[in-house]
């Protein structure tokens, strides 16, 4: 269970963030949210499909790791072996929350950096350090707070992008069967991809209506990601087969 607090230097000034990856820091993930300006940068390393809220119904795009739940195929060692990992990670074990700042009888919530003081990442004696010995903010937490924005940015965008799919009847759910080199077969359901027919069918009208929104390349960007499942594969093979 996450404790969000809200970050601030007097509290925590004795706090580090160990930036090594692995599966007892939390990163033991098989997919994360992404967003129409990264899908070109997750797009070189990971199959990019959409997930689909149980709750709210809402479609998300996000990269994917592995084939179950706690499963990332990309973990190894303290490692994470891809040469770009996607903001929603990156972030961890940081947070946007929202605080109420009165400024002349006015109230107005702004955004403020929350910390998951649980997370196995932090930590007072490894990692780097949060805040500079005299005050202010390290290098590492003025870039976690210029990465936590651009997320914010990207993840409020993508209801305009999935309500543009959503209209256009572009979204269909995706089965994939796995067979792996130990004759095991495993399954992937639950998400969503584009549909191609209908891609190929819109009219010339909607494939403006893309283009202009800076919709269209995006769309074959999650297409083209598809070929990353024979590298998912790839890595499954390798972590079930037996050692030699």
């Amino acid at each position: 269970m996450a404790n969000h607090v809200l970050l601030n230097s007097v509290e925590h000034s004795d706090l580090r963030v160990i930036t090594q990856r692995g599966d007892k820091y939390g990163d033991d993930l098989w997919f994360s949210p992404t967003f129409v300006d990264e899908i070109r940068s997750v797009q070189a390393h990971y199959p990019i499909v959409f997930h689909k809220d149980q709750t709210t119904a809402q479609f998300t795009p996000v990269a994917l790791f592995g084939f179950e739940q706690q499963e990332n195929l990309f973990l190894q060692a303290n490692e994470w072996n891809a040469s770009y990992i996607p903001l929603s990670v990156q972030r961890m074990p940081f947070f946007i929350g929202r605080q109420a700042v009165t400024t002349d009888g006015v109230t107005e919530q702004q955004r403020v950096i929350t910390l998951d003081i649980d997370s196995p990442k932090v930590s007072k004696t490894q990692g780097i350090e949060l805040f500079l010995e005299y005050g202010g903010n390290s290098q590492y937490l003025e870039n976690i707070a210029a990465i936590l924005e651009t997320l914010h940015h990207g993840l409020q965008a993508n209801d305009a992008f999935i309500n543009t799919l959503v209209a256009l009847n572009l979204l269909e759910s995706m089965t994939l069967d796995i067979t792996l080199n130990d004759g095991s077969k495993h399954q992937l359901i639950g998400f969503y991809t584009i549909n191609e027919d209908v891609l190929n069918n819109l009219t010339p009208d909607s494939i403006v209506q893309l283009h202009n929104a800076g919709y269209l390349q995006a769309v074959y960007l999650i297409l083209a990601s598809q070929v990353h499942f024979n590298d998912l594969v790839a890595l499954k093979n390798k972590r079930v087969a037996p050692e030699e």
